[in-house]
C-alpha cells in the first residue's frame, strides 16, 4: 500500500481474509464495523469512524428517569399490548399534531422495534395488500438496510436516485415506475440518508397526488426527524413545519425513531404513523395472506405479534415521557441535536482542504445542509476505491453504491466523531492526500 499510512497494510489484510470480505469497497455496514473492530483490538490504534449512522449524543435524561421509574413499578414482568401502550400513543397523536401540523388518532400510532421493525412489518404488509401489486420502489439514495429487508422478505423492488430528478422533473420520473401498476409502495427518508437533501413540498405533493392516482402506499422515513438545521421546527404547535407527504395524501405510514433525535438507540423504540384512512382499509388479498382485518389491525395484530409480540415495555414509559415533555414546550430535541450539524461544518471543511470533493452538494438551488451525513469523493476514486483505501489510514465509511446512488463516493456520519479526533483526521487527510494526489 503505501508508506505513510498509519495503520498496517498487513494487519488490515489480515482481518479483511480472516472475515472473508472479497472487496472492502462493497462491504456491508456491519462488515465494515466488524473489519474496523478487529483492526482497532490489534493496533491499539483508534479509527476515525463513519460508517454507521448511530447517536453520538447521551440519551435524553427525561427517558432515562421515566424508564427507570416505568421498571421500578414492576413493567418489567407484564406484557404491554401489542399496538403499544395506551398514554405513548396518546403523546404520539400529540406529538404529530405538534411538529407535523397533521391529525392521527392515537389508535394509528404503533411502538416498533425500531423503525427496522417498522418497515420490515410494513414492507410485508404493502407487498400483499394486492395481488397485481408486489414491487417495492425507493426513491434512492437511502437506508442501505431496508432493501436488505426486501432481500430477506423475498420481495421484489426498483429504485431511482433522485438527484437528477429533483422538483417538477420528479412526476415524470417517478410517474414512469407508477404507470406500470405493480408498484405498492414508495419509500424515501427526509432528510435523506446519506445525501441529506430534503424534499420539498412540491416533490411531496408530487409524491402524494401520483399516490393518490395510482393507489400506491407511501412510506416517509423521518427518522432524522427535524434536522434540517436551516430552519427552525422545534417549537410545538408552531409554524414552521418540516415538509411531510402526509399534507398531500392520506395512504402514508411515517417512521418516526427515537435513535437520532432522542439518542435513545439502544432501546429500539421507534413509531409506526399509520394515515387513519389507511389504518382502517380493507384489503381482501391482506385478509387472505394473513387472516387479519384492516390494514392496521392486520400489522399489529398479525405481523407485529407474530414477530415480536410487541415492543418493550420499559422503553414505551421512556419515549412516552420524551415526546409529552417535548409536547409540553419542555424539552427543545432539537436544540440537543444541532450539535451534529456543528460538527459537519467542521469534518467537510477538512475533507475539502485535502483535495476532496462533495458529491451531493446541493438541496435544489441552496447548498446541502450540515447534519448528521455528507457524501465526499477523491479525484480518480470510484467509492468503492476510496472506502478500501481510507482503510489504510484509519478512516471507516461505506461506499455510495451501497445506498442506491449513482454517483461516485463515500457516506459519512459525523455522529461518533468526537471533537478531539479533529487533530487526528485532519493529519490522516493529509497523509492520505499527500500520496494519492501525486497519482492524479
Amino acid at each position: 500500500m503505501t508508506e505513510n499510512s498509519p495503520f498496517s497494510k498487513e494487519i488490515v489484510d489480515e482481518k479483511i481474509k480472516e472475515l472473508r470480505i472479497s472487496d472492502p469497497g462493497k462491504a456491508t455496514i456491519r462488515e465494515i464495523v466488524a473489519l474496523v473492530n478487529l483492526v482497532e483490538e490489534e493496533t491499539g490504534k483508534k479509527f476515525i469512524r463513519m460508517e454507521m449512522g448511530v447517536p453520538g449524543l447521551p440519551p435524553a435524561q427525561i427517558g432515562v428517569q421515566a424508564e427507570i421509574e416505568a421498571l421500578n413499578r414492576g413493567v418489567a414482568a407484564i406484557y404491554p399490548m401489542v399496538d403499544g401502550i395506551k398514554p405513548l400513543k396518546e403523546e404520539a397523536a400529540r406529538f404529530v399534531k405538534n411538529f407535523l401540523h397533521i391529525e392521527v388518532s392515537p389508535r394509528s400510532c404503533i411502538p416498533t422495534v425500531g423503525s427496522m421493525q417498522g418497515t420490515f412489518a410494513a414492507f410485508m404488509a404493502a407487498g400483499n395488500a394486492e395481488k397485481k401489486k408486489n414491487v417495492t420502489l425507493f426513491i434512492d439514495p437511502g437506508f442501505p438496510v431496508q432493501k436488505q429487508q426486501m432481500q430477506v422478505l423475498g420481495q421484489k423492488y426498483e429504485s431511482f436516485d433522485v438527484f437528477r430528478f429533483r422538483g417538477k422533473m420528479l412526476r415524470p420520473k417517478l410517474e414512469k415506475y407508477l404507470s406500470k401498476g405493480n408498484i405498492c409502495s414508495v419509500v424515501y427518508s427526509n432528510p435523506n440518508n446519506p445525501a441529506w437533501i430534503c424534499l420539498t413540498d412540491e416533490e411531496l405533493k408530487i409524491i402524494g397526488d401520483l399516490a393518490n392516482q395510482y393507489g400506491v402506499i407511501i412510506m416517509e422515513d423521518l427518522a432524522y426527524f427535524g434536522m434540517d438545521f436551516r430552519k427552525d421546527f422545534s417549537k410545538p404547535g408552531e409554524p414552521p413545519y418540516p415538509p411531510t407527504v402526509a399534507n398531500y395524501s392520506d395512504q402514508y405510514i411515517l417512521f418516526i425513531s427515537s435513535s437520532k433525535i432522542f439518542s435513545y438507540a439502544g432501546q429500539r423504540c421507534a413509531l409506526m404513523i399509520i394515515s387513519d384512512s389507511l389504518f382502517s382499509r380493507d384489503y381482501p388479498h391482506l385478509q387472505q395472506r394473513f387472516g387479519g382485518t384492516d390494514f392496521g389491525s392486520t400489522i399489529t395484530q398479525r405481523l407485529l405479534y407474530a414477530i415480536s409480540s410487541g415492543t418493550g415495555h420499559s422503553a414505551q414509559w421512556a419515549l412516552t415521557a420524551m415526546l409529552k415533555a417535548a409536547n409540553d414546550g419542555q424539552f427543545n430535541f432539537i436544540d440537543d441535536v444541532k450539535e451534529y450539524g456543528e460538527k459537519a461544518k467542521v469534518v467537510k471543511k477538512l475533507f475539502l482542504e485535502n483535495g476532496f470533493d462533495m458529491v451531493y452538494k446541493k438541496d435544489l438551488d441552496q447548498p446541502v445542509a450540515d447534519g448528521f451525513y455528507f457524501t465526499i469523493s477523491y479525484p480518480g476514486m470510484s467509492g468503492n476505491q476510496l472506502v478500501a483505501n481510507l482503510l489504510y489510514y484509519g478512516i471507516s465509511a461505506i461506499s455510495l453504491d451501497n445506498t442506491g446512488s449513482r454517483e461516485q463516493g463515500i457516506r459519512a456520519c459525523v455522529s461518533f466523531v468526537k471533537r478531539e479526533q479533529f487533530a487526528d483526521l485532519e493529519q490522516r487527510l493529509k497523509l492520505f492526500h499527500a500520496h494519492f494526489s501525486q497519482m492524479l
